[in-house]
């Protein structure tokens, strides 16, 4: 079907597209010095106004930048090179693919997500979460189901609003299997969020439910705190460990600047972990940050947090 005249002529604000796309306005306008690319015109006041079908470049690029592509290689591609690239794209290498989900369940989870079922969805999430237990649920439902919707989304097979609806159905049911997991008392105390620009609160929730399992104390403030809130926090709450989760929607700088002046505000004994997908962070830990690999982890964290008992 060919775009309208009308459609063609709409464009999104320089601030339209950071939200739409995860991009910030910094990384767009170097863009466009350095690669070319996106080439936006001026409005009626000369602010940067960009096309849809840019847009649409934009929004595959980070996806393939979320999953270890480097802007160099992907940024100045067409449209028709990007879905290429997209579509062959499997995950970051580093990454073993989860299959501890049963093939029909799978495939009925994502079924129910892409008839925009979400009755169905949480009711079905809910029947696995009360036949494997918690722990069983984290590791053999939501990472390979994680895994599934986002290279979906990443190939292009799933609207936005769609991903949306999926993450706030699991957020829903992992609250429940919170609910689920007795308070523990005595145990470290830890502080989950994220830093600004970074809006997504799925993977805090996982971790939150390995945590309680283990008998910490969670203290969890949800998504984009400001950094020197963080540091605040922690010390009045009297925090061992702070936790916080990434997703790639942050440049690298960024995100290694700010952990860094993060670790500098936090008592030299709190441990500071950062985990998630953002491939980066697997490239260049910085210093003085526990990077947390995966969920299976955190046992192995806490053993050796521990003080040795004579």
């Amino acid at each position: 079907m060919n775009e309208t005249p009308r459609a063609l002529s709409i464009t999104l604000s320089i601030a339209a597209v950071e939200r739409d796309t995860g991009l910030s306005k910094d990384t767009l306008r170097v863009w466009e010095r350095r690669y070319g690319f996106p080439t936006p015109e001026r409005d009626a006041i000369g602010e940067r106004a960009y096309a849809l079908d840019q847009v649409e470049r934009l929004r595959i690029v980070k996806r393939l930048l979320d999953v270890g592509h480097r802007p160099g290689r992907v940024v100045t591609l067409p449209l028709a090179a990007l879905q290429q690239l997209a579509a062959s794209t499997v995950d970051h290498p580093r990454r073993a693919r989860p299959t501890a989900l049963d093939d029909g369940d799978l495939q009925r989870l994502v079924e129910q997500l892409h008839a925009h079922d979400v009755v169905a969805l949480r009711r079905e999430l809910s029947r696995l979460l009360a036949g494997r237990g918690v722990r069983g649920f984290i590791t053999d439902v939501v990472a390979p189901l994680n895994h599934a919707v986002g290279d979906a989304w990443m190939r292009g097979q799933l609207e936005v609003f769609e991903e949306h609806l999926y993450s706030e159905a699991m957020q829903s049911v992992l609250r429940q299997a919170l609910a689920s997991i007795p308070q523990a008392d005595g145990g470290p105390r830890v502080l989950l969020t994220t830093l600004p620009g970074e809006p997504h609160g799925l993977g805090l929730l996982m971790a939150e439910a390995v945590l309680a399992l283990e008998g910490c104390t969670c203290l969890p403030l949800g998504t984009q705190t400001p950094l020197l809130d963080i540091a605040r926090a922690a010390r009045v709450m009297d925090c061992s460990i702070v936790g916080l989760g990434f997703t790639g929607c942050l440049p690298l700088k960024q995100m290694s600047d700010s952990l860094a002046e993060l670790r500098a505000e936090l008592a030299p004994g709190v441990q500071l972990w950062a985990g998630g997908n953002a491939a980066s962070l697997q490239r260049r830990p910085p210093d003085g940050v526990v990077v947390v690999d995966s969920l299976q982890q955190i046992p192995q964290l806490l053993r050796a947090q521990a003080p040795r008992r004579d």
